[in-house]
């Protein structure tokens, strides 16, 4: 297969090897799903270089529960994806839950360059 014919593949996030010893990669659709869950348990000023990057999502986990707080969270993720991917993912519907130290991000969103339509669910849990 030429360099021309060949499929657009991304590197695997998180980053690791694959079975023949080099760098994994992922399908388009796949590294936008990866894309979205770097940018949901990423706290702004953890990275050096982009100190506003993320959502923050997790800094919220151990916050009193309640609508207001669920409120917050929807807020703060439909912002930051909005910001980071919004050349990438239509957002169609956003749920988000906190439990104890784990929140859920249920997340209906499209893939803009092929029109896929997808339904995943981010789980993130916080050091205690």
């Amino acid at each position: 297969m030429s360099p021309r014919t060949r499929p657009r593949s991304d590197i695997a996030f998180p980053f690791r090897a694959d079975r023949r010893g080099r760098t994994a990669h992922a399908r388009h659709d796949e590294h936008v799903r990866d894309l979205i869950e770097q940018v949901l348990f990423t706290s702004p000023g953890e990275r050096v270089m982009r100190p506003d990057f993320g959502c923050g999502l997790l800094d919220l986990v151990f916050a009193p529960n309640s609508p207001e707080l669920t409120s917050t969270l929807e807020l703060s993720v439909q912002a930051s994806l909005q910001r980071w991917l919004g050349d990438l993912i239509d957002v169609e519907d956003l749920d988000v839950v906190s439990e104890d130290n784990v929140v859920r991000v249920h997340l209906s969103y499209a893939v803009r360059s092929t029109g896929t339509r997808r339904d995943d669910v981010f789980e993130g849990r916080a050091a205690a």
